[in-house]
């Protein structure tokens, strides 16, 4: 949900298995669950279930239904909670997401992206990113403001839209809501004729089913990534972030993301409308706690002065980036910045602010026998660059590329082969941008002041780069 993207672009069924009694994984099936499996026959089996209907396990459900290599398969996406109405509430949500170039463009290629355009989105031009403790800034933009870096959308307008193209869909992919998963019970590593090659679910409700492949789009605790015994390296950050919905002093174009780093974390306003913004503010548990029981009125002052205050400003920070500013203002004049002021916050939505604690984590493996993770299952991100649902849904376009090239050449979909070519293609792309967020993390973290100077310059030397940041945009914006 923040800043560090680039270009721009365009704008159920119930299934219910029958019951079949499972053993644990490698323990052998008594007689009495041989003849009740041959009384009421197997689990109903399925190419592909989906455990998880956020929005990155909608989207993968979205993209195999429109994908005409896998019109003959049998689909199900799993999903706990209810299904959404599909109404547009009147207020902003306070959990938005700012969506790339790239991810606009994948949501348009089965249609959702229409959905959004006809429901409530924001384009931005431009991104300024800024410390507080120095004037060192960086800018994004593209075409002298033209084209638009991103799109800043709530989360339930994203999954309202990625939810109606899904039912358009409804012969091609069964939806199950309601259907809390208890237990899996995966294939045993060496077969016997008596043994069953495929991955068994059992709901809470007591029904059965099997599939040759399951994707976990579960969420960082995912049940699917631990039921598989996958690692994960994680780590929690000291820090919560506070989310609200901001009204703004006065209307705007309010086209710029705006994002400062703070001694404490950084701080997002994303644009929502020209009179809406959203906040992002990454700080420690205490300050978040202080932030969410502030009255109105305090909690509006501490907003506009952490984006307005230099009282951090080091006298001898400023000197040292003045000059190194001067000469790059001399040596590369298209690359310095113009500073701009970003608007001031005149009261929140009431019941806007809420608070969730921050974390890193990372899938040691993104696939297993049967089993591929997506999302936040896989990895999860600091919000400071706004990349985790955009990671997903990068994660959804690669894997329903390599499932539709087995589809087209009679491959099994469960297949490692193909898996492990989604796990190599993903990893690629994401371990760098979440190395890179962590890393910027830790650097805005430290007060030291020599710590502060050459971030501070390399901020500056950063901006008056412009290839080195048409490269930044073009990597993050896929």
């Amino acid at each position: 949900m923040s800043l560090w993207r680039g270009a721009g672009v365009v704008c159920g069924l119930r299934a219910q298995g029958r019951a079949w009694l499972l053993g644990s994984r490698g323990s052998r099936r008594c007689s009495s669950n041989r003849e009740e499996q041959q009384e009421s026959g197997p689990p109903e089996l399925y190419d592909v279930v989906i455990s998880g209907g956020g929005m990155v396990g909608t989207a993968m459900a979205c993209a195999l239904a429109y994908d005409q290599n896998l019109s003959g398969k049998k689909i199900l996406l799993l999903e706990a909670g209810n299904k959404t109405d599909g109404k547009l509430p009147e207020l902003h949500s306070n959990r938005v997401s700012t969506l790339t170039p790239g991810a606009a463009a994948f949501l348009n290629r089965f249609g959702a992206w229409d959905h959004i355009c006809n429901m409530r989105y924001k384009p931005f031009k431009r991104m300024q990113v800024w410390d507080e403790c120095s004037d060192a800034i960086i800018t994004f933009d593209k075409a002298d403001l033209l084209e638009d870096m991103g799109f800043v959308v709530e989360n339930d307008v994203v999954l309202s839209a990625l939810s109606k193209q899904l039912a358009a869909a409804a012969d091609r992919v069964h939806v199950l809501y309601r259907s809390r998963v208890v237990n899996y019970t995966w294939p045993e590593p060496y077969l016997s004729p008596h043994t069953n090659p495929w991955v068994h679910v059992e709901l809470a409700d007591g029904s059965k089913l099997q599939t040759k492949l399951l994707i976990g789009a579960d969420g960082p605790n995912s049940m699917v990534r631990q039921s598989a015994d996958i690692q994960t390296l994680q780590w929690k950050y000291d820090q919560s972030a506070v989310v609200a919905t901001l009204r703004l002093a006065e209307p705007t174009d309010n086209n710029v993301a705006w994002q400062r780093f703070l001694v404490t974390g950084p701080i997002a306003m994303l644009p929502l409308s020209d009179t809406v913004s959203s906040l992002v503010w990454s700080t420690s548990h205490q300050h978040a706690s202080d932030l969410l029981s502030m009255n109105e009125e305090t909690f509006v002052d501490a907003i506009n002065s952490a984006f307005w205050s230099n009282e951090n400003h080091s006298e001898f920070v400023d000197t040292a980036s003045s000059m190194f500013r001067t000469a790059f203002m001399f040596l590369m004049p298209s690359g310095t910045s113009v500073r701009q002021l970003p608007p001031s916050v005149a009261h929140i939505d009431p019941k806007s602010r809420a608070m969730f604690p921050l974390g890193l984590g990372h899938a040691t493996k993104y696939v297993g026998p049967r089993v591929a993770l997506i999302g936040d299952a896989a990895h999860r991100v600091h919000p400071l660059a706004g990349q985790g649902v955009n990671l997903g849904f990068g994660d959804v376009s690669s894997l329903s590329q390599h499932l539709s090239e087995a589809a087209f050449n009679g491959k099994d979909l469960g297949s490692t082969k193909h898996l492990n070519a989604f796990e190599s293609e993903r990893q690629r792309h994401n371990l760098p941008i979440m190395a890179a967020i962590d890393l910027l993390k830790r650097l805005y973290s430290t007060k030291s002041t020599p710590m502060i100077l050459l971030r501070s310059l390399g901020l500056q030397a950063t901006n008056a780069f412009v290839p080195i940041k048409e490269q930044i945009m073009a990597f993050v914006s896929k």
